[in-house]
């Protein structure tokens, strides 16, 4: 298992995790639907910056979409690119910053689920008794001894926001060869402009523009670099086991709500907490060795010339690692631990 990609997923996670305290402080101004709108064009156009910047500062690159590419793309851009975040908003402004950040969670056992069960990707007993506590903990954090049709209603929405969420994941990780950067900026500029059109077609008036900007940051940070990162953890870790580090995000987000916002520590949150810690930690903990085997195919993405980038080069392919071109993989049969990225898509 690659460390660099677990610390990219856990860094996804902190950035979004810290967010949703900021987003329940804005939506005290900006109403639920346009701040989803400005957090995804503010992701947009930051990651657009940052991506020219650092194309004009660095020869290493990342392959770009291809034309198959398109309909994963477009799905999870409806999905976790408008659903997601209009359902996030909706349910936030029904709920403590603290609730919904830990109820967050649940994103991690939608996600889990559809890779399981509709994406095929494998999983043993240990990863699932860690998504049980998962979900354990987060039914405990949404019982409610007096409930109320508004906080039944909230977090209804941001446990379906995890739905939307776990098929944006699965979707995306169809696409995660390809540059992050180029994904998460189409993403912003298609889910930004629809969720404000949305939102202003349905009686939302725009914030003044210092509100504005602070919303596009946050977007920026976030949404935009918090799923790039996820992107390229993606591509190393699969679907189910970024999705279980991504967990750690809500613990984040809670913990921020409780020192920012003031809001009370109950016995609720704390045992809530605990069995979201311990699932996390089953999936953390995970080792999965076994022989497998490698079915010839070609691709291109940045890579090294690791145990399976053994080919030749052409002229006109670009010197240094890491590097970015067409290659193929050869039938390979072999013994190590792993993880179901990219290049460990076999049944078991």
């Amino acid at each position: 298992m690659s460390r660099h990609a677990v610390g990219l997923a856990l860094l996804s996670a902190a950035l979004f995790g810290a967010s949703t305290p900021a987003a329940k402080i804005l939506l005290g101004a900006i109403d639920p639907a346009l701040l989803a709108g400005l957090f995804y064009c503010g992701a947009g156009l930051g990651i657009a910056v940052l991506r020219r910047i650092l194309r004009a500062r660095t020869s290493a690159s990342e392959a770009p979409l291809a034309r198959a590419d398109i309909p994963w793309l477009a799905g999870a851009i409806v999905c976790g690119g408008v659903a997601g975040p209009l359902l996030l908003m909706f349910g936030l402004a029904r709920t403590d910053a603290s609730t919904a950040s830990l109820l967050l969670t649940l994103e991690g056992a939608a996600t889990a689920l559809l890779a399981w069960f509709a994406f095929n990707e494998n999983f043993d007993r240990r990863i699932a008794l860690g998504m049980i506590a998962l979900v354990a903990g987060a039914i405990v954090l949404s019982w409610s001894g007096v409930p109320t049709i508004s906080s039944l209603a909230g977090m209804a929405a941001i446990a379906a926001a995890c739905v939307a969420w776990g098929f944006d994941n699965n979707l995306t990780r169809k696409v995660s060869l390809a540059d992050p950067l180029q994904i998460v900026e189409i993403k912003g500029f298609v889910a930004g402009p629809v969720n404000l059109t949305l939102a202003i077609l349905s009686g939302s008036r725009l914030p003044s523009l210092d509100i504005a900007l602070v919303a596009g940051g946050v977007g920026f940070i976030g949404y935009g670099a918090s799923l790039a990162l996820y992107v390229l953890a993606l591509r190393h870790l699969g679907t189910a086991r970024t999705g279980a580090y991504f967990a750690t995000a809500p613990f984040i987000g809670a913990v921020a709500a409780l020192a920012i916002l003031g809001e009370p520590l109950s016995p609720q949150l704390v045992v809530a907490g605990a069995l979201m810690a311990v699932g996390v930690y089953l999936h953390l903990t995970e080792r999965h060795v076994h022989e497998h085997a490698h079915e010839e195919t070609m691709h291109s993405h940045a890579h090294v010339h690791d145990e399976h980038h053994q080919h030749e080069h052409g002229s006109l392919d670009p010197p240094g690692e890491p590097h970015t071109h067409a290659h193929s993989h050869p039938r390979l049969r072999h013994t190590h631990e792993h993880v179901p990225d990219m290049h460990h898509t076999h049944r078991h």
